[in-house]
């Protein structure tokens, strides 16, 4: 007789070490949501005070750069497809390291998000394609609203306080990070144009010495960078988005641990790429891509063009219910059951907030309407308004549970024992029990000797307030 299958746990407690990972990339993911906001707010400030909107044209369309490599590029141009490279190379260690590494090792485990992201992806771009053939509009950007902005979804949390649960939180990363391959492809696919096969065969060999040197275990930053840069230059010359080479390069690192490190090559590069990706090629990118005229007409307008509005639906209503519903459906389908910590609520208010659609939907609507600079800002708008909005409703909808929240965040961080390990990741090891039991005694011993003293203190105030009493029982 077979024992009875346990149920599979969504959104149970991450390991140890997969915890202590996501947290110091969320830790740094969130002080780049806060510079990233910073950026598009002053992006916003810069490009609609009449003193100062021509300067931010001026500096937007500057060019430099060798026109003989095909690289006399503008600096708005410069940020969209140079920093943002950066931006996809950490996305494409983050990537390899979660097949390898992580939890999409795991077929089981891989399912949910990964059916979740799908979902995200997919339910956005049906009401995109919903609403502008409903009103007459392009289809040309059903891709803006599928993208989730972890970094402007974590400065939200920043902002308001939120001690989202560390299952919930790598939840979030991980859809994130299946989103923004999902979007590489989406590009690479759909925005490709004419090709240049001869610059495109240049980076594909740039790409395979690359993935060699890494085989034969070269080291030296003085190798790589040289290089990728010249994989780089090479792709944006052949008619593929130039942020392909990033993301590319990035699965090419081992990120599996061999005997001995503390860290692989991948997640030591990723430590070190990470904080320049998130504090500065990202709010540079935002810098040269929020500027957009925003007045009360233009808001208007965001709710009047049907191309416009099935952003914002996308991103507002799409996500939020493709999320949710592929979750629910992989948990049902799955057997897997919800943490007795969580509640479907939960689920729904991280689906809100995954529908912050920032970076990515940027440079896709730049890309979808390319030649139209009208429909471009008018996009632009679109994603900042339905992104707010989406901000705005998950504050709302995580808020309503944040007790809980720091409930639960107080428990995965009490370490009683003092060993550096939460209590809650001992529970099946003897010596933290032993540990715990030298602490109890020690306090059951000071409460004893705390009672003998109490006790002594008020039978001696006892023994002087009876002889005060036969002083004064003689004759007055």
């Amino acid at each position: 007789m077979t024992a009875p299958r346990t149920p599979r746990k969504a959104f149970g407690r991450l390991s140890l070490p997969e915890r202590t990972f996501v947290a110091d990339a969320l830790r740094t993911e969130t002080v780049g949501g806060v510079l990233l906001l910073f950026a598009a707010v002053t992006a916003l400030i810069w490009a609609n005070v009449p003193a100062l909107r021509d300067s931010y044209a001026s500096v937007s369309h500057f060019h430099l750069g060798p026109e003989a490599l095909g690289l006399n590029l503008s600096v708005a141009h410069w940020a969209a497809d140079g920093l943002l490279a950066v931006f996809f190379f950490v996305a494409g260690v983050e990537l390899k390291r979660e097949l390898v590494a992580g939890d999409l090792r795991d077929p089981k485990a891989a399912a949910l998000p990964v059916v979740a992201a799908l979902c995200g992806m997919a339910a956005p771009a049906l009401v995109y394609t919903l609403t502008t053939t409903a009103g007459g509009g392009s289809p040309a950007g059903w891709a803006v609203p599928t993208a989730t902005d972890i970094a402007f979804a974590l400065a939200v949390l920043a902002v308001i306080g939120t001690s989202l649960p560390s299952a919930l939180r790598a939840f979030l990363l991980t859809l994130a990070v299946v989103d923004d391959l999902f979007a590489i492809l989406i590009i690479a696919v759909f925005f490709t144009s004419d090709l240049n096969f001869a610059a495109l065969g240049g980076a594909v060999a740039g790409l395979a010495l690359f993935w060699l040197l890494l085989r034969k275990g070269v080291r030296g930053w003085y190798v790589y960078v040289p290089l990728a840069l010249v994989v780089w230059g090479l792709m944006y010359n052949s008619g593929i988005h130039a942020t392909i080479a990033g993301v590319a390069m990035g699965l090419m690192l081992r990120c599996h641990r061999r005997e001995g490190e503390e860290q692989s090559p991948g997640e030591h590069i990723e430590h070190l790429v990470r904080p320049f990706s998130a504090g500065l090629a990202v709010p540079l990118f935002a810098l040269f891509s929020a500027g957009v005229a925003v007045s009360g007409g233009a808001l208007v307008d965001v709710f009047a063009q049907p191309e416009t509005l099935g952003v914002v639906l996308g991103l507002v209503v799409g996500k939020m219910l493709g999320i949710f519903g592929g979750t629910w459906l992989t948990a049902r389908f799955t057997r897997a059951s919800l943490s007795e910590d969580l509640a479907w609520a939960d689920v729904f208010a991280v689906s809100a907030l995954a529908g912050i659609g920032f970076t990515v939907s940027l440079l896709i609507g730049e890309l979808a309407f390319e030649g139209d600079a009208a429909m471009t800002d008018s996009v632009k708008a679109a994603v900042l308004t339905g992104s707010l909005i989406a901000a705005v409703l998950a504050t709302v909808l995580l808020k309503v549970r944040n007790a809980k929240y720091r409930k639960l965040a107080e428990e995965e961080e009490r370490d009683e024992d003092l060993s550096g390990v939460p209590d809650v990741y001992e529970q099946d090891d003897p010596a933290y029990h032993l540990r715990m039991a030298e602490i109890h005694e020690r306090k059951a011993a000071e409460h004893r000797r705390l009672a003998r003293e109490k006790a002594d203190a008020r039978d001696g105030l006892a023994e002087v307030a009876g002889r005060a009493g036969e002083d004064h029982d003689g004759p007055a």
